[in-house]
């Protein structure tokens, strides 16, 4: 008996109700409509319908344009649609196989074996639903975790780096505003909101690798000598190092980010950055806006070296070259939101 489950049985012909419905009211609750119209209010009210049999000839609205409808508001991804036709229009019938038909259902009914045809597709899409629900919670328990692996290591940062806290933050906020503005101003680039927000959530590691940096270097108010920034600029291998030893605890998308993040941040349009002297599109545009974004909060903040300049001046030096050069489509997608960037509150990021 699966009477906690509804068969909703679609058509304007009420003699074919009654036997469609006489066939199933032992198993289902059974629903009736007797136009697409009627039948879409149905399936709007009630959210435990596990079949549909669809009349494809109807007054009002037919069961292509109801098929239509269901593939719009997605019910055709969770719901076994079976047609009902006493036509053999091959044309028709492909173009409900073709929006998401499950079967055809031809008149006259052959009762039995309409029965087993139809409770079989009913159980095979719920152990389906079923999967894709667990499947579901089981994506979200894991991004749930990541975030908590990334944000604790982001801690460790701020540990050992008192302006890396907010900074990480900040970073994460611009990484995604300007990874957004860059994928819609031009199509090489482009990328979908999921992969931005991995991203954004992923540049928040870029300087892990600061955790093995001594203090003395880290903190220094001064100039760094040359021995000590070629110690600094370690800090983006031995983020990779620190990333490689727990790969298994992350998303592979997020691992594969971060990684290429961490380790390239501070490479340059022009071939004049480290630590592998990449230059133009070499570097992945992930790690190109990171650095824009790096550069940037560096330069409007205070540090224990520097006070921070306001943001007209930090754009003028990014524009400038006075920080290394950048790509010149990043620069011109920076320009379009520093509006947006001067507005933005930071802190709710």
């Amino acid at each position: 008996m699966n009477k906690e489950k509804t068969i909703l049985i679609v058509d304007d012909i009420e003699i074919n109700r009654i036997i469609l419905a006489e066939i199933f009211k032992d198993q289902y609750n059974v629903v009736e409509a007797e136009n697409g119209l009627q039948a879409l209010e149905i399936m709007n009210n009630n959210l435990n319908i596990s079949a549909v049999l669809l009349d494809l000839v109807m007054p009002v609205l037919n069961g292509i344009e109801v098929l239509k409808r269901m593939n719009k508001n997605g019910r055709i991804k969770t719901i076994p649609v079976f047609l009902i036709t006493a036509e053999s229009n091959e044309e028709t019938l492909l173009e409900g196989y073709n929006l998401g038909a499950t079967d055809v259902i031809t008149k006259p009914f052959m009762p039995h074996f309409l029965r087993h045809r139809i409770v079989n597709i009913i159980e095979l899409y719920s152990h389906r639903n079923e999967l894709e629900t667990i499947v579901a919670d089981q994506i979200k328990n894991l991004n749930k975790i990541n975030q908590s692996i990334v944000e604790t290591l982001a801690t460790l940062i701020e540990f050992r780096d008192c302006e890396s806290g907010e900074h990480v933050k900040r970073i994460s906020g611009l990484t995604k505003m300007l990874m957004k503005q860059v994928s819609d101003m031009y199509p090489e680039y482009h990328l979908p909101q999921s992969e931005i927000d991995k991203i954004g959530t992923s540049s928040i590691l870029h300087d892990v690798g600061k955790i093995s940096i001594p203090d003395s270097i880290l903190n220094k108010p001064g100039r760094l000598t040359n021995e000590e920034f070629a110690t600094m600029k370690l800090h983006t291998v031995k983020g990779c190092e620190i990333l490689q030893s727990i790969p298994n605890m992350m998303d592979k998308g997020i691992y594969d980010y971060s990684y290429d993040i961490c380790r390239h941040h501070h490479e340059r349009w022009d071939g004049r950055g480290y630590p592998d002297g990449l230059s133009g599109d070499d570097i992945s545009i992930w790690a190109q806006v990171v650095s824009v974004a790096d550069v940037y909060d560096a330069l409007t903040s205070e540090r224990v070296y520097k006070k921070a300049y306001d943001h007209s001046k930090a754009v003028d030096m990014i524009n400038n070259g006075e920080c290394g050069t950048f790509n010149p489509k990043l620069l011109e997608a920076f320009k379009a939101v520093e509006k947006e960037i001067i507005d933005k509150k930071w802190s709710n990021i």
